[in-house]
């Protein structure tokens, strides 16, 4: 990857989403590993949407990785776009759910003053969810599965991603 912001973004989805390996009592490494490389293919694919994760996991299996966690869960990240793979596990839901609510929160960290993770709160992560305008690419019909899907209330799960992000928010450059 080249773009910053997209290795930044990695960074933050996997932080997240290894909170929520700890909140179900999973293996941190095999999701976080899920959540630094789901994007990975991105720039190669980004013309045509419908190959993305399958470049990824076409690299993974060609480097030899056989665990069916790792490669199921990153097929399933394109599901929003293709309808295909849909999550259907834990570990896939938290990274269909995660992945937009870290573009969200970046957003809000951004329009602060200070720009620091640190200033955000989830009551003004909150107060911006329903301006449909403000970050209108972070879809919040996708990150509001949380509730179904994985049974975690919308504020408590926006609160593990937060506090993810500001744990790791100097990699993140926020």
């Amino acid at each position: 990857m080249k773009s910053q912001n997209l290795i930044r973004h990695c960074l933050a989805v996997e932080a997240v989403i290894k909170a929520l390996a700890r909140y179900f009592k999973e293996d941190e490494e095999v999701w976080g590993i899920v959540g630094l490389l789901h994007d990975g293919d991105y720039e190669e694919v980004e013309k045509d949407p419908s190959q993305h994760t399958l470049k990824m996991h076409q690299w993974l299996t060609d480097v030899g990785e056989t665990d069916p966690r790792i490669l199921e869960a990153i097929l399933s990240h394109n599901f929003a776009h293709t309808g295909q793979n849909s999550p259907k596990n834990n570990l896939e839901w938290s990274l269909y759910c995660c992945d937009e609510l870290t573009g969200l929160i970046v957003a809000v960290t951004l329009v602060r003053p200070e720009k620091k993770l640190s200033a955000v709160s989830v009551e003004s992560v909150m107060k911006k969810w329903d301006i449909k305008q403000f970050a209108a690419g972070a879809k919040r019909e996708q990150i509001a599965h949380c509730q179904e899907k994985l049974g975690i209330k919308l504020a408590d799960f926006i609160s593990i991603a937060l506090k993810a992000m500001q744990y790791k928010s100097e990699e993140l450059g926020l």
